[in-house]
């Protein structure tokens, strides 16, 4: 009875000790995103677009926290990671080497890259954990998403609208391309969820939540800077670019929608650290 009690207790002491290092990640990002917007960026809204880098950098650090704390990475989808790889490796293949869709305040000068990149190789580093380090523990049954017709789709469609801000056509299309990945990115992470049955994992609902505040916060940019995004137009003078980057981030949210009521429901009754339950499809 005394070692039932004892368990019962270090479970609850577990818990809470999670609870506080989840708040804890949650400090330190919203205390670096204060940094970014009114100390570095001086409080110029390009650095929006900054403050989305670092919250898509939270989501994969909540990732990372649960692959590492949970030693599983029980509810995380390899294909969704392979999608956010390639969006970040297209954005970066862009930014890295020429101007154009960076932020226009300091940040833009190599800080947003640079966050890019810690996310970059967080997301490798959490591919490696799946496919490698802890693969007993990966559903590879319920993962079943191929993310070949999703990267070639967004490449045939960043050929046909992509904007002309770069020096060079490739970066355009490059950039254009990692953006509708990152909008579809998230689809094998929610199949995932919504066939593999059971609850998910807080910190993996968590971190859809995140990068939909990311979105967020790139689209509301985008919604005011769109109009000077040039292009070639097709029809008149409809410049397709500018619109086809606010139809990529409201696709992201449209698919998210149902998520995102569950997501609060289940954040309203459970707290942080809850479970998710989801809808089971079976397909």
């Amino acid at each position: 009875m005394l070692s039932i009690w004892n368990r019962v207790n270090a479970s609850a002491g577990k818990a809470e000790s999670e609870k506080y290092e989840l708040v804890i990640v949650y400090a330190a990002f919203a205390s670096i995103a204060v940094l970014v917007f009114h100390w570095i960026g001086e409080g110029e809204f390009s650095a929006v677009l900054t403050l989305s880098a670092v919250f898509q950098w939270l989501a994969f650090c909540l990732l990372g926290v649960h692959a590492f704390s949970a030693g599983s990475v029980h509810g995380i989808s390899g294909k969704s990671l392979q999608l956010e790889a390639v969006a970040l490796t297209c954005r970066l293949s862009a930014t890295l080497w020429v101007e154009g869709y960076v932020p226009t305040d300091a940040t833009g000068d190599y800080m947003y890259q640079c966050i890019d990149v810690l996310s970059l190789i967080l997301v490798l580093g959490l591919l490696r954990r799946v496919l490698n380090v802890q693969e007993k523990t990966y559903e590879v049954d319920a993962d079943t998403l191929s993310v070949i017709p999703f990267i070639c789709g967004s490449l045939f469609l960043a050929c046909l609208l992509h904007g002309h801000i770069m020096s060079h056509k490739i970066f355009d299309i490059l950039w254009m391309c990692g953006l509708f990945v990152s909008a579809i990115a998230v689809v094998p992470q929610l199949w995932l969820m919504t066939h593999r049955g059971g609850s998910t994992p807080a910190l993996a609902s968590h971190f859809i939540a995140v990068m939909a505040i990311s979105r967020i916060l790139s689209g509301s940019y985008m919604w005011h800077a769109y109009p000077e995004i040039d292009c070639e137009p097709w029809i008149g003078e409809f410049h397709h670019a500018g619109h086809a980057i606010l139809a990529a981030h409201a696709l992201n949210l449209l698919i998210l929608a149902d998520f995102i009521f569950f997501y609060v429901k289940n954040l309203a009754t459970g707290g942080l650290r809850s479970s998710l339950e989801l809808p089971v499809y079976n397909v």
